[in-house]
């Protein structure tokens, strides 16, 4: 007898929104959030540790695709949508289960957008409707797999995906980083655009972290004026940090 195929399906930890995305290439865009479980770093300044440290591993949820956005309408409730952002951890863990989801998705007239760090490729990258790659700079103590990004960006590129890639700024050495990342791939002549987007160093802190947010900005803002290496860069910073501080689940 055949046995029956299983449904794959997502770890995710939670589903929430409509809110609005803070950082990267639609900052601005009103936007649900699923949030996985898991990654394969863990960086120094993560501001989402819980996805992968083990004290949440106990609210971690297991659902289809299909299950999963059913949770994310019932989150939105009244409220329509008509775009997804998925997060974690790195999503890119998962496999078939995520790209059921997109399917779903489209289906159903939303979007995707997707942030991962370019560690791990999965074909469903190909339909991600604004995909981010964010390597991880020297202030995460992660070690940048140049062999795996390289291929990664070069398939993105063959098959016009939309993407871009974002470093978080921190200090110098990230600045540099950011700077000969973004040097490696203009020199193939790949048209991809650039951001820099300001990194949070007190995530869990419960206290206002407008102004040392906005500080830092100013600093990369002045960088970035001063340095002709960075004409085609955007600068931003992590906008619903600044509104909302560390809150989490918006």
């Amino acid at each position: 007898m055949e046995k029956k195929k299983r449904t794959p399906k997502i770890n995710y930890l939670e589903v929430f929104g409509p809110t609005i995305q803070g950082e990267g290439m639609v900052i601005g865009k009103k936007t649900m959030f699923l949030r996985t479980y898991g990654c394969d770093y863990s960086c120094d300044w993560c501001d989402t540790k819980y996805t992968w440290d083990g004290s949440e591993k106990h609210n971690m949820k297991r659902a289809t695709p299909q299950e999963v956005f059913d949770e994310l309408k019932e989150t939105a409730g009244d409220k329509s949508f008509s775009h997804l952002t998925i997060s974690g951890g790195n999503p890119a863990l998962q496999k078939e289960s995520m790209s059921q989801l997109i399917d779903i998705c489209h289906e159903n007239g939303v979007k995707v957008g997707l942030e991962t760090q370019g560690s791990i490729w999965q074909d469903w990258f190909y339909k991600i409707d604004d995909l981010t790659i964010s390597p991880k700079p020297p202030s995460s103590l992660m070690k940048t797999n140049f062999l795996t990004l390289d291929d990664m960006v070069d398939k993105l590129v063959a098959e016009n995906v939309n993407f871009s890639i974002k470093i978080v700024y921190f200090n110098e050495d990230d600045l540099r980083y950011a700077k000969d990342l973004f040097k490696r791939y203009k020199d193939k002549g790949y048209d991809i655009p650039y951001y820099l987007s300001v990194g949070n160093a007190t995530p869990y802190t419960s206290d206002d972290i407008t102004k040392q947010l906005i500080d830092k900005l100013e600093e990369l803002w002045d960088l970035v004026m001063n340095d002709e290496e960075l004409n085609d860069v955007q600068a931003l910073p992590q906008l619903h940090a600044i509104v909302w501080g560390n809150a989490r689940g918006v």
